[in-house]
């Protein structure tokens, strides 16, 4: 049966309860008080108490034949040798560093899929160290990394909610939402007290929030424009947008249109264009890290151009990006992954 993520991480702490539930003492015959320690063994230590003389049949073998002096144990595991817990520890993190990593560099296409990858690894290191006896004198450092590292997937399951609801929209962007939060540095700080050891998970560096914009019309990719057509755009929105023109598939023009402003595409060869945009907030070069979204001009745009003897005639188009009272073209809402990148 598959476990969800969170679930797992309550498995040890529903363990640690049964064993505390089913610790027991033993009592003497009420003849007699008890001397001595009565124990009880578990995965997260003994625990040992003073016993007495309750009275009555409290505790007490209703067969009526003498208990045992003390409960059965079980033995807590031994601590690992320096060695061998140095390389429990690479085992564990390695995979998280892979997933960190591979997030730092994902654009908007498959972030979510990145983003559980982390979660998922975390997990695996925490089922993996959970457990372990580390070295002695690792004891305190060893519950606080393991509680971070737990902390710290948690943490990548509420920014996959973010990445859902296209509020973050790249691998950098999620990761500085956790930093503003603290997570990133409250995993180094629980890996820096693992002194002498390989405890560091984080191999990325998270940015500041920005808002980075490139000025109204620039184009950012074009083939040659050697056409007489002209695409007019009007973004009457809040947020800046980026265009682009596709024909037989191929993206052959994209466009940047602050909000509120207005741009034109000159030169556009003949042929049959369908168009798309997305709007959002801060663009790193590759999409807009923050609020996004992504839309389908919901009509194919056509160029042609037509001589008849000393006359010349071509299409100019002008498209809005945002609703307007008697529009007659619907947009289409887009998934990252199915936008033109």
């Amino acid at each position: 049966m598959s476990i969800p993520p969170a679930a797992r991480r309550l498995l040890p702490c529903a363990a640690a309860t049964m064993l505390a539930l089913t610790a027991c003492s033993s009592l003497l015959p009420p003849s007699e008080p008890v001397r001595g320690q009565a124990t009880a063994g578990g995965v997260v230590g003994a625990f040992g108490g003073q016993s007495g003389d309750r009275g009555g049949d409290q505790g007490g073998d209703p067969t009526g034949a003498a208990p045992s002096s003390t409960a059965s144990a079980t033995p807590s595991p031994a601590a690992l040798a320096p060695e061998d817990y140095r390389a429990e520890l690479e085992q564990a993190r390695g995979p998280v560093r892979e997933a960190l990593k591979k997030l730092a560099g994902t654009g908007g296409k498959s972030l979510d899929r990145r983003v559980k990858g982390v979660a998922a690894a975390v997990d695996d290191a925490v089922a993996r160290l959970e457990p372990l006896a580390p070295p002695a004198e690792l004891a305190a450092q060893h519950g606080n990394y393991v509680g971070a590292l737990r902390s710290f997937g948690t943490a990548f399951d509420g920014a996959l909610q973010d990445v859902q609801t296209q509020q973050a929209c790249t691998g950098p962007a999620v990761l500085t939402g956790l930093e503003k939060q603290g997570e990133l540095t409250r995993m180094d700080e629980a890996a820096a007290a693992m002194s002498g050891y390989p405890a560091d998970v984080v191999p990325v560096k998270a940015a500041g929030q920005r808002n980075r914009r490139l000025p109204n019309g620039r184009i950012i990719r074009s083939e040659s424009r050697t056409g007489r057509g002209s695409l007019k755009i009007h973004n009457g929105g809040k947020r800046d947008a980026v265009i682009v023109m596709l024909r037989g598939g191929k993206r052959v023009v994209t466009v940047y249109v602050r909000g509120k402003s207005k741009a034109t595409i000159s030169g556009v060869r003949d042929g049959k264009y369908k168009v798309f945009y997305t709007t959002g907030t801060d663009w790193d070069s590759r999409a807009f890290t923050r609020s996004c979204e992504f839309t389908q001009f919901g009509k194919t745009v056509p160029f042609k151009t037509t001589y008849s003897g000393a006359y010349v005639r071509w299409n100019n188009w002008t498209i809005t990006l945002h609703s307007v009272k008697g529009g007659t073209v619907r947009s289409k809402p887009l998934k990252p992954d199915d936008f033109p990148g």
